[in-house]
């Protein structure tokens, strides 16, 4: 399989026949390669995407949204640590969601991603997302109720509801020229066992461990299914979700960095073209810059002279 074509086999096009438990968190589409070639393969993907950012910034028209969302120890820092790493920081902004402040509550369930959302030119990361309100909101309904919303609009239809309203906000963003790429890690409930395992007995590795994320584990089929609707409800042509096998970190990498880069060329983009008047005046420029430059304009300065 050829590793530009590799992110189509994960996304989600036919929403309503999707099923996550058709969705193999081991897949590695019959690759087997080891680390160092996953490795170049990848780094090959980022140059590619590192010249396409850089288009999309001088070119000033797109701005893309990519969207991480994952059960704990799934891989999201991971793999925007590894497939962001060859852009240049002025190109990229990365939000990350937590618990909502008091601030936030205030408002409206999308307000703080709302006013996080990328500038045109930028590619924006959410780890974690608006996505949080279908998902962790669902699973624990105190924090919807310390949401302060007024209680005859908390009804049985509020998720429906809320895929509704996100639905609306990504055609919306879409038809302005923000191109959504949604990215659902999927690992299994065994290899995320594993992980944390390895946080608590590697001393280097203590601090990512929480209490909490073994609470949350005992909701791991609840929150399948929450996914699974999610995804069914919001895949759309205009705001795809990718479903990416995350048992093997690196063919996570692999597939993300692949869709970003098939996104990204979709858009057609060059370099601005600059119009006859202006390169007149480039030309212009460049004569009086080449006159203090030695051998740019066939003859040294006349201080350069004496000097030498």
């Amino acid at each position: 399989m050829k590793l530009e074509n590799l992110a189509d086999r994960f996304r989600i096009d036919n929403p309503d026949k999707f099923r996550l438990a058709d969705y193999d968190t081991g897949d590695c589409c019959g690759l087997d390669i080891e680390k160092d070639e996953a490795k170049d393969m990848l780094k090959d993907s980022i140059k590619r995407l590192s010249d396409l950012q850089d288009m999309l910034y001088a070119q000033d028209r797109w701005a893309i949204l990519s969207v991480f969302q994952a059960m704990d120890a799934a891989g999201k820092d991971g793999v925007i640590k590894h497939v962001m790493s060859g852009i240049n920081p002025q190109g990229c902004q990365i939000f990350s969601f937590k618990a909502p402040s008091s601030q936030e509550l205030d408002h409206d369930f999308m307000w703080r991603t709302t006013i996080c959302m990328p500038e045109r030119g930028r590619i924006g990361i959410f780890n974690r997302s608006y996505y949080e309100e279908v998902l962790v909101v669902r699973a624990h309904p105190e924090i919807l109720a310390r949401q302060k919303l007024p209680p005859k609009l908390v009804g049985k239809d509020i998720w429906k509801e809320r895929f509704e309203d996100i639905r609306a906000f990504e055609k919306y963003q879409a038809r302005n020229g923000t191109l959504i790429m949604k990215f659902f890690l999927h690992v299994s409930k065994e290899e995320q066992a594993k992980r944390f395992l390895e946080r608590i007995d590697d001393p280097s590795k203590n601090w990512k461990f929480s209490f909490g994320d073994v609470e949350e584990r005992k909701l791991f089929d609840d929150y399948m299914r929450y996914y699974e609707e999610m995804i069914r409800e919001t895949s759309r042509d205009y705001a795809p979700w990718f479903v990416v096998p995350a048992d093997k970190k690196w063919f996570s990498r692999l597939v993300v960095a692949s869709a970003m880069v098939e996104g990204l060329e979709s858009l057609g983009l060059h370099y601005p073209v600059v119009d006859d008047a202006t390169r007149a005046e480039l030309q212009t420029a460049r004569v009086a810059l080449a006159a203090d430059v030695p051998g740019k304009n066939g003859k040294r300065k006349g201080n350069d002279k004496a000097a030498s």
